[in-house]
Formats: C-alpha cells, structure tokens, sequence
C-alpha cells in the first residue's frame, strides 16, 4: 500500500510514519510537508534514508504540489494543519487558508485518483468545552477559537464530500496528545524545557482546566486501526481516558524534575478558553483499540526524552520560537 501523509514532519505525523514503517514494513509512505516553524525534518532523521520513505517539501494549499504524489498513492492521511490555539487568536487566517482550503485540496486530489480512502485527522477541540460526561461522535460542533472552528470547518468539508460524492472519508478526533518530538508551544513539552532551564512555568487562568491526554503512539495505533477496520463515512473519538487538570499536570512535572512549585507563573487566562474536554471512544474500542500506555509512567518517558535530546529542542526554542514566546507569555499580565 503507498500512503500519502501530509503534515508528517510534524508531532504526531512524524510518530505515526515512524509507527508504520515499523509495524507495516511493506507500505510505501510519502511525506508531504511545507516544513512551517512546526514541520522539523530532525524528527525524521533516523528514518530518512529508509527504501519506503520518501520526503517532499510542499504545501497542502499548493494543487500543483499535491496532484501528483496524490497520483503516486492509493490514500491520503492529512495530518497538516495549524494547531496550536494561541496563534490561531493572534493569526486565524493562515489556520483557515490550512486547514480548511488545504483540506479542500486534498479532497480534490483524492477524488480525481479514485483513492480508495481518505483518514481526516481532527481535534477534540471542534465540540467546544464540557462541564461532565463526554462528546459522542454524534455531539455538536461548538468550537471557541479560530483553531477549533478551523478545523470544525475541515471537517464538515469532509463530510459534504462524503454526502454529496460518497467520497470514502473517515474522521478521527482525538484528545491531548503528548510524547516526544512535540512542539514546545505546547504545555507539556514548555513546561518540561522551562523548568530544565528554571525559567516561568506560565499557566493559564486557576489551572483548573481539564484535558483528557493520550500517548501519541496510542493515537498512532488508534489511527492504523481506523485506516484498516474502519467505516468509511464514519467519525471516531480516541481518547486516552486520562483526565488531569492543568495544575495538576504542572506540579507533577515539576516534581519529577527536583523544581519549586514557585516556578509556576499564573497569567491571565486566555480567550475562549475550554474548560473541560472528554471523548466517548466506543465507537473505535468497539474496533479492537485500548489505549495501552499509561499517562504517568508516559509522562515520565516524555520529561526523560527532553532532558535527552536537549539539542533538539534548545535549536528549536533559540530562534523564532522565542520571539513568539516573549508575544505570548512574557509579556503578558499576571493573572
């Protein structure tokens, strides 16, 4: 089978191709990724001289680009997208121009070559905030930043498609994923390498929001199962089953790393904020998954792999990270 994966430079697309080349060592994979301040070719770098991995630089949004690796696969993983919540208030348009225009591309690319399946990798994040129990697949959509409504918007795309053309789309929504390789403007990796550096530890609001937090190679697993079991038309939660509050989550890491608690920065909380997320996940365990990881002995795998791949991340954070970083976080107003 020749996969074409976009985004997989990025967190969770760079684990799942390393997963599939291990578990599916006959599959072709293809890596199309426009490698944006989040697409980091070192997250790739063991695998990159592999005979069934092929990286191409390029953008979703681009037609041109996509036409003919979607030409030279028999599906489409999209993985590509803007992710991260506090860009999207400042930035929204280059969300809405990648994650919805640049589904809209893929979507064409996979109907013209008849491709026999399409996976929609999507977000928790597109129900909105939950104050108890947890969003089925059939929940509404509510979502409370441009992130959120961007890819909400990808994924009702999808859906036209499969209505409209019986294109075979499949969505998967997963919860907070963490683990190595992830993106230090995300909470777990920042305040891993913020408390390696004894710098602020910022956090949002009274640091009780919940998420609900999955291993990424569960998330990896959860979505091999989907491409191979699943129905296509059909929407799947995947979810760890670990619900932690934020304050929480912070005190354990700085704990594990010997760090005062007086690191901890409160700043004023954010715009639209979610207070609570949690998935539902019948529909994929009913395919055979279970999450198998759990969060706190992964958690101490991911604080151990950042304290051993510094170098990864120091280059990462010494350049246009920091700017961002100062916009977002220093400058702010204690909460």
């Amino acid at each position: 089978m020749k996969l074409l994966v976009t985004g997989g430079a990025g967190f969770i697309g760079s684990n799942f191709i390393r997963y599939m080349i291990r578990e599916h060592p006959d599959y072709q994979i293809i890596n199309l990724d426009k490698l944006t301040y989040a697409g980091n070719p070192d997250n790739l770098r063991d695998i990159e001289s592999h005979p069934n991995y092929r990286f191409v630089q390029g953008d979703i949004c681009d037609p041109a680009a996509v036409e003919p690796l979607a030409k030279a696969a028999d599906l489409i993983l999209n993985f590509a997208a803007e992710t991260h919540v506090d860009r999207s208030i400042l930035e929204p348009g280059g969300f809405i121009q990648t994650d919805v225009f640049g589904t809209y591309v893929l979507l064409e690319a996979a109907k013209r070559n008849n491709h026999e399946r399409y996976i929609q990798i999507s977000t928790d994040e597109v129900y909105g905030s939950i104050d108890r129990g947890a969003f089925t697949e059939a929940s509404p959509l509510h979502p409370n930043s441009p992130y959120a409504a961007s890819k909400a918007a990808g994924d009702l795309l999808v859906q036209s498609y499969v209505r409209t053309y019986g294109f075979p789309a499949i969505i998967t929504r997963s919860s907070n994923n963490f683990g190595p390789y992830q993106y230090p403007e995300k909470v777990i990796p920042l305040f891993i390498t913020n408390a390696l550096e004894d710098k602020p530890l910022p956090l949002y609001g009274d640091g009780q929001n919940i998420r609900d937090w999955i291993y990424v190679i569960d998330n990896c697993a959860a979505i091999d199962l989907v491409l191979h079991r699943g129905r296509p038309g059909e929407v799947y939660n995947i979810g760890g089953g670990s619900e932690r509050t934020n304050i929480g989550l912070t005190r354990f890491i700085l704990n594990e790393l010997g760090k005062p608690v007086g690191l901890i920065q409160y700043v004023k909380d954010r715009s639209g904020h979610d207070r609570r997320y949690a998935l539902d996940c019948g529909k994929v365990a009913a395919l055979g998954f279970k999450a198998r990881h759990v969060f706190e002995d992964d958690l101490l795998e991911t604080i151990r792999w950042y304290q051993e791949h510094a170098p990864w991340w120091q280059k990462i954070k010494s350049g246009e990270f920091q700017k961002y970083y100062d916009r977002m976080y220093a400058k702010r107003e204690n909460g």
